[in-house]
């Protein structure tokens, strides 16, 4: 799911909410239940979103923020501006382990990730702060 951002003064956190809630609606979750969706902007100002979609063979699910990425990367985005992630549980519904690196691949320290749940946004982040002294690209080297 793409949709442009609106030209909101909200850095169109309004946009990046309603994708993400929108698309969580949709999820595959018929085993745990627990519905999540993700909307994240890219460096074009597009945003592409993703829900959990789950497997009957436990670990193969997907989660909400990969689908968002892989979204992203194949409408051609190579960078996360900023991400949503939705869902209603009983504390913050932050990324996995496995999605903040998948999110650290496209996107700098420095990128806003946030919480949110029915009640709007719960909690924002950097991602430095949810993955500190994180694995990267560069740490590869050339």
């Amino acid at each position: 799911m793409r949709a442009a951002v609106s030209g909101q003064g909200d850095d169109g956190l309004t946009a990046l909410f309603e994708a993400a809630r929108t698309v969580r609606a949709r999820a595959h979750a018929p085993y745990s239940r627990f519905r999540v969706g993700a909307a994240l902007r890219d460096e074009r100002g597009v945003i592409h979103a993703g829900c959990n979609v789950e497997n009957a063979a436990y670990p193969v699910g997907t989660c909400a923020e990969a689908g968002a990425i892989a979204a992203m990367i194949a409408a051609g985005g190579r960078h996360i501006a900023a991400i949503l992630v939705y869902g209603d549980g009983a504390g913050l519904v932050t990324p996995c382990g496995a999605c903040r690196q998948r999110i650290r691949e496209f996107a700098r320290p420095d990128t806003p990730i946030h919480a949110a749940g029915p009640d709007g946004i719960a909690k924002s982040f950097t991602l430095a702060e949810l993955l500190p002294e994180s694995f990267g690209p560069e740490t590869l080297g050339e």
